[in-house]
């Protein structure tokens, strides 16, 4: 059976048509994915959005409840305020630099106050932080000439 070139034509014709015709459905299908996505992508960025003005209108009131200090009576902060005020005054009062050693980084009382807000509020109770100091990270404890030595006993084994 002999193809003759006209048959030859419209296969490859055929062919093309199938090709073009998969790839507009697929291309339909992958711009309508994408838009799906990017409503998607933009709901969830405007509910960020506005969790994040929410968030820092909450920051503007506990810190202005905390700049008041005795004048909290005059406005009613939430119920978070007070303790976070609570633990601003007591927290801090405990880290001086007295009692942080001079070769180590002082802890700031802003990171002091907050540390005690979080443990705080995980606990349902007021805490007081006595002390806090700064650690080194394990890479900056190893010596290196040490390090090496360990290195030399080790591989000096004989294992079978």
């Amino acid at each position: 059976m002999a193809l003759n070139l006209v048959d030859v034509l419209i296969a490859a014709a055929l062919v093309v048509v199938g090709c073009w015709l998969t790839y507009a459905r697929v291309w339909g299908a992958f711009k309508q994915a994408f838009s799906e996505l990017r409503r998607a992508n933009e709901l969830q960025i405007n509910s960020l959005t506005s969790t994040l003005k929410a968030l820092e209108t909450r920051v503007a009131e506990l810190s202005s409840g905390l700049d008041a200090g005795s004048d909290r009576s005059a406005t009613k902060p939430s119920a978070a305020a007070p303790r976070l005020a609570s633990v601003a005054n007591t927290g801090t009062t405990a880290a001086t630099p007295q009692t942080v050693a001079p070769s180590q980084e002082e802890v700031s009382p802003e990171i002091l106050v907050m540390i005690a807000a979080a443990v705080t509020s995980f606990m349902g109770k007021k805490v007081r932080i006595r002390s806090a100091r700064m650690l080194q990270s394990p890479y900056e404890i190893v010596n290196p000439w040490s390090q090496q030595g360990r290195v030399f006993i080790q591989a000096s084994h004989n294992l079978r």
